[in-house]
């Protein structure tokens, strides 16, 4: 029977395995998963139950829906995975886990050469150094094809439709069958007789009147980052406009927390400097275009305000300064009044002509416009509705609002268990960690949290960053042989919900029981003193990280004085969530959203307010801790957060290099 928006249908399901997601790391598990299970059913008889639930819909969901025109993580014979882990610890300020940078590096090439093979158009260079793009026949890279190189770990691709095809790969693998999409799910449940194992999900469709409660023995939680955290620079009519994905809404962090998932570099946030307005790519253009970064006067920064990088040794004698520290150069021009900052497109494009042939002149031009309409259409708005052409006019950059994620350039996310043959460490130097929490990098299984048969990979695996779309695909395919291997090892244990299937639903609906409890005490439903929309609680979860906790309007600074003012308005804000109301199905996912976004924000929050420094200068600045505090503050700042006290609980652990770092850096001037 079809239920209604008043009672909705509630369907209870059973599997052993539940992939919660349909980005790139979830359509990695879906492609590997398959193989490990059918293994599994004929060595051992183990018959596994497995389902993909996504929010939205697989050919278009998570970060790469838009397309790519760079795939940003492929190894290739140039270098090998110590030097990816290298790249990652100094562009993340030092504080990264080697063991799973590198166990990324060993494995990611695989996927890219799988993403070829189902039909991804992959930019070569022939054998007198000519570029072509995807559209012309040469050997594939895994039988000894050239890429074209933006830069050292990017290689150039025909990427409008990269997630169509990934999405194609990972539902033929995995069947249609055991996908359900249009689910959100918003909650994780613990076993009853295990507060620390993992027992189920429940969520809603966003098109039915349904809410579905599953029971699972493994779940993977690779639902993206967190997004529309902070006020936008895009406000009003761009209020949707953002540089990662908006619906990414902090679910895979708050609903690990809440599971009792240990988080880690919760502090960690990204501020990309973007093309303003458009928040349009800029790889392309420094990277493959050779472009400068300018300000008003047409200096160029980076050489302007170089002695600033040798305040922060050693991570300001890369060849390539971490990105914070870019944004740090930047900054202190629009600061000091040099500002705006532009792209100068108009010289790279002229030195390009100089050195390439008529043939490549014209598709690099041609790519200058490819690259927007490949993976950020709106910013090919921008310049049409500004009249730019990129070689007659340069265009502005902004660093944006800050998002958190963990497998672009951050590193923020939940502390997983690492590979075994790597020489992590196995137990841990620093004192305070909470008593039932696991010792060292490793427990068995390969990205389980501390929660027992609870994974994540892609956004959610905190302390290794720079996996970007192809990493996060691997990580997903780590996982799917890793969640075959818990199950077959448990295969006779049974798993009870910790919480009654119509407690769960009441939980879930009570947004849309305040609506229609309340919705005629007003002639306007939007004005209401019994509840809230959820439009208007995210403006003031916005308001609140914006002004307190280092966003725009403070460029990026904030202090203890401010954290605690912080901590004090999204303690009442959790509380007046309790009274968001919900009209609809769509109200009611914003909702959820919100739920999420509130409690990713104070974990933020916290990270920032227990690190005394400023570990990422240009992406956050502790005014009353302005320095980066090797002695002390080299260290994963990691957390817990108890649901029913709803308390956290900040603590150290030791940071170990596992990979040599010192031939990435030259010594300090000063």
């Amino acid at each position: 029977m079809s239920g209604t928006f008043e009672n909705p249908e509630v369907i209870q399901e059973e599997v052993d395995i539940l992939l919660i997601g349909g980005g790139m790391a979830c359509s990695g598990a879906a492609y590997e998963i398959m193989r490990w299970a059918d293994a599994a059913k004929a060595e051992n008889g183990v018959d596994l139950k497995i389902k993909l639930v996504d929010k939205a819909a697989m050919d278009r969901s998570g970060a790469v829906a838009q397309g790519l025109s760079a795939i940003n993580t492929y190894i290739g014979d140039a270098q090998d995975p110590a030097d990816y882990a290298r790249m990652v610890s100094n562009d993340l300020m030092g504080i990264t886990r080697d063991d799973l940078a590198y166990d990324v590096g060993r494995h990611v090439d695989e996927s890219v050469h799988l993403f070829e093979e189902w039909g991804l158009p992959i930019w070569k260079l022939d054998e007198a150094g000519e570029r072509h793009d995807g559209s012309v026949d040469m050997p594939k890279l895994k039988d000894g094809g050239k890429p074209v190189r933006s830069g050292k770990w990017q290689i150039m691709i025909n990427g409008e439709s990269y997630k169509w095809i990934v999405a194609e790969a990972a539902k033929k693998a995995l069947g249609m069958d055991r996908i359900q999409e249009r689910i959100f799910i918003v909650k994780l449940v613990n076993d009853k007789n295990d507060k620390n194992r993992i027992a189920g999900a429940v969520g809603f469709s966003v098109r039915e009147n349904k809410i579905v409660v599953y029971k699972a023995k493994a779940i993977l939680l690779a639902a993206g980052g967190c997004v529309n955290l902070f006020r936008p620079r895009s406000v009003g009519e761009g209020q949707g406009r953002a540089w990662y994905p908006v619906w990414n809404a902090g679910s895979t962090y708050s609903m690990a927390a809440e599971a009792g998932a240990e988080l880690t570099m919760m502090e960690n946030r990204f501020v990309p400097a973007r093309f303003k307005d458009g928040y349009g790519p800029v790889g392309a253009w420094f990277l493959l275009f050779k472009a400068q970064a300018v300000n008003a006067n047409g200096e160029v920064y980076m050489v302007r305000n170089k002695e600033l990088l040798n305040d922060y040794p050693p991570y300001g004698q890369a060849a390539v300064p971490a990105s914070c520290l870019r944004n740090h150069l930047m900054l202190k021009e629009m600061k000091e009044g040099r500002g705006p900052i532009y792209m100068d497109t108009v010289t790279a494009l002229a030195k390009l002509r100089e050195t390439l042939s008529p043939r490549e002149v014209k598709h690099l031009e041609a790519e200058a416009w490819e690259d927007f309409l490949d993976m950020c259409v709106g910013q090919c708005g921008v310049w049409v509705g500004e009249n730019i052409e990129p070689e007659k006019k340069n265009s502005e950059l902004m660093p944006t609002e800050p998002y958190l994620l963990g497998s672009h350039s951050g590193c923020c996310g939940i502390w997983v268990s690492g590979p075994e043959d790597v020489g992590a460490p196995t137990s841990e130097a620093k004192d305070g960690i909470p008593a039932h929490l696991p010792s060292g990098w490793n427990w068995g299984y390969r990205s389980m949290t501390t929660v027992k048969g609870l994974f994540t990979a892609g956004d959610g695996v905190g302390a290794s960053g720079h996996k970007f779309s192809s990493g996060s695909h691997a990580e997903g395919r780590l996982c799917a042989k890793s969640m075959v291997k818990y199950c077959v090892d448990n295969k006779d244990m049974k798993v009870e919900l910790d919480t009654p299937a119509e407690q769960l639903v009441a939980e879930i609906y009570k947004p849309v029981r305040n609506y229609l409890e309340f919705k005629d005490y007003s002639t306007a439903i939007d004005v209401n003193p019994n509840y809230i929309t959820p439009k208007m609680l995210q403006f003031r979860l916005q308001k609140i990280m914006d002004e307190y906790v280092a966003g725009v309007a403070t460029y990026y600074t904030t202090n203890d004085k401010m954290l605690a003012v912080a901590e004090e308005k999204l303690g009442m804000l959790k509380e007046d969530a309790e009274k968001m109301r919900a009209k609809d199905l769509h109200e009611l996912l914003r909702a959820w959203e919100n739920y999420h976004r509130i409690l990713t924000a104070e974990a933020h929050m916290k990270h920032i307010q227990f690190r005394e420094e400023s570990r990422y200068p240009g992406f956050y600045y502790r005014m009353d801790k302005n320095f980066v505090d090797e002695e002390n503050w080299k260290c994963f700042v990691n957390s817990i957060y108890d649901k029913t006290s709803k308390k956290w609980t900040c603590f150290k652990r030791a940071h170990v290099d596992l990979v040599d770092k010192s031939k990435l850096f030259k010594p300090a001037a000063h």
